[in-house]
């Protein structure tokens, strides 16, 4: 394996699967059998995901609602995609540590760096919830900072389209993929590969970063393996 600690970033929207809302209990178990190969190859896994499916704290606050509230309510959110993750993982017979930024200790362990780094070394999967603990901070942002603290050595965003592009690939049949770009490039180009609070502090602390398709069955074994699939920022 090309990497030997990962930070796999996961959208609440990917546990949808194709409802319009909530958790695709398939979509959890492919995800789970996903994970669990490249677990069962020797690497270990962190996760952050989001709670867009759920709950988003911007959109609350777009209709009025306390920013500060909502973006409380988004973390609860992660924290239930944290568990429902925990358990498909744990069902597909991975062992795994639900961390929250936030007290919940009836469901989830606090937050304790040297407690996560033991379960990374012990093969267990840590999924970090409740985001950064903090309003007006991205799980992007969450992402990297326990990127960073677990001294990962790259952050996998995985998405449902398989890079980075010029313009929306989804929107224009003529965009352009980048295979490879730079921190510099990105923000030149004014692409959006995560908010610009979480990618300055990527580029910082020379953490790469590598967009793909998770929906696409083996991709995550893929990258993790070292071969070219999506596109990968890095210095």
């Amino acid at each position: 394996m090309k990497y030997n600690r990962i930070l796999l970033k996961l959208s609440g929207e990917a546990l949808m699967g194709n409802r319009q809302y909530g958790i695709d209990p398939q979509r959890l178990s492919e995800y789970a059998k996903e994970i669990k190969a490249i677990t069962e190859a020797g690497v270990e896994v962190a996760i952050v995901i989001g709670g867009g499916n759920i709950f988003r704290g911007v959109a609350g606050a777009s209709n009025g609602m306390d920013r500060v509230q909502g973006d409380h309510m988004g973390m609860l959110a992660t924290i239930i995609n944290g568990l429902a993750l925990q358990s498909a993982l744990e069902d597909a017979g991975v062992p795994t540590r639900l961390q929250s930024a936030i007290q919940i200790n009836e469901v989830a362990e606090p937050f304790i760096r040297r407690k996560a780094l033991r379960h990374l070394e012990k093969g267990r999967v840590v999924i970090f919830g409740g985001g950064t603990g903090n309003p007006y901070f991205t799980t992007d942002s969450a992402a990297v900072l326990r990127a960073i603290e677990m001294e990962a050595d790259v952050i996998l965003k995985g998405t449902r389209v398989d890079g980075i592009y010029n313009t929306d690939p989804e929107k224009d049949r003529m965009a352009i993929k980048f295979d490879h770009i730079s921190f510099d490039d990105v923000l030149r180009k004014g692409l959006k590969v995560m908010d610009t609070t979480a990618f300055t502090l990527s580029q910082e602390n020379q953490l790469p970063i590598i967009v793909f398709d998770m929906n696409k069955r083996g991709n995550l074994f893929k990258v993790v393996s070292g071969e070219k699939v999506g596109t990968k920022v890095n210095l």
